[in-house]
């Protein structure tokens, strides 16, 4: 499904949390496809179990040496700390920000629409995420709603979007399909 593709998963240098970065790799690696770590700083990024360090994972490539047009989709996991880090680094919010723009698909899910809401590419769009991110998404002109992954193509791209490590399995299926088309 995923056969010859190459997607990005984008993750500040510490604070990802780590179920939801490999799980949705497991699931891109199971469909035939290439995942690529991409992050701000070259090396390796620290990932968590939510409030304890978990695994260490080396970095691809940085936002400064890759292009969107490198891949063919972009997957954002969440922690609280890694969008936080990447919202605020205006490198990772214009590559994020590139594949709205190129009309590829983003997966999301948990804090990560954080970045989106600063590339400002959520406006009108459907999506959910962990519960206290809602009210950013709404005031950033989101459609929010609580639902284990939101699929929404009402836009320039495939946007899906879930709330938590256990919409996992719903999420990765979701992503692997969007990023599939």
């Amino acid at each position: 499904m995923l056969q010859g593709k190459t997607v990005a998963f984008l993750i500040a240098p510490e604070g990802a949390e780590q179920v939801e970065l490999t799980e949705p790799w497991k699931a891109v690696q199971q469909a035939g496809g290439t995942p690529r770590l991409i992050s701000t700083k070259a090396g390796e990024i620290q990932a968590f179990h939510h409030l304890d360090k978990g695994d260490t994972f080396p970095v691809d490539g940085t936002v400064d040496q890759v292009s969107v047009d490198d891949f063919d989709g972009l997957v954002l996991p969440g922690g609280v700390a890694n969008p936080d880090r990447l919202r605020t680094q205006e490198a990772a919010v214009r590559f994020a920000k590139g594949f709205f723009d190129a009309g590829k698909p983003v997966a999301v899910i948990c804090h990560g629409p954080w970045t989106l809401i600063e590339a400002d590419v959520v406006r009108g769009r459907r999506m959910t995420s962990w519960p206290s991110v809602a009210t950013d998404l709404r005031n950033a002109g989101a459609d929010w709603v609580d639902e284990e992954v939101v699929v929404c193509t009402g836009g320039p791209n495939t946007l899906v979007s879930s709330r938590k490590p256990d919409d996992l399995k719903a999420f990765c299926q979701a992503a692997v399909d969007a990023l599939g088309s």
